[in-house]
């Protein structure tokens, strides 16, 4: 293989792991970092008839003590972005759920970004 090969593979596999960071809400989770409120309009059905799909959401950031099971947050959980429930707290450590039953997995504080506040039609 070429030299200009080897740089064109490279660069499309650096373009993709960029691709496969940027989720749906990478950009509202940028801004409640700065300390921002958000509001946007996710779609699915994983946390329906609580949130349905294209409803307005608001979101605002969050000290990760003050969550309790119940809370609906925008989190990461193994670098897939969610807006769903806290479904339990253990040793600092928060459960993350859909409202069908499904368990996204365990993350840390530092994987939670905002704490839902307003749901509109």
């Amino acid at each position: 293989m070429t030299t200009h090969g080897r740089r064109r593979r490279l660069r499309a596999r650096i373009r993709s792991r960029t691709e496969r960071s940027m989720g749906w809400a990478t950009a509202y989770i940028t801004k409640l970092r700065t300390g921002e409120v958000v509001s946007f309009r996710p779609r699915g059905d994983s946390m329906s008839p609580r949130i349905k799909s294209g409803q307005l959401c608001t979101v605002e950031p969050v000290d990760p003590c003050s969550l309790r099971p119940g809370d609906i947050v925008l989190c990461k959980v193994r670098g897939a972005e969610y807006l769903h429930f806290v479904k339990s707290v253990r040793a600092g450590r928060f459960q993350i759920g859909n409202n069908h039953g499904h368990i996204n997995g365990w993350i840390g504080p530092n994987a939670i970004f905002g704490r839902l506040v307003k749901v509109e039609p």
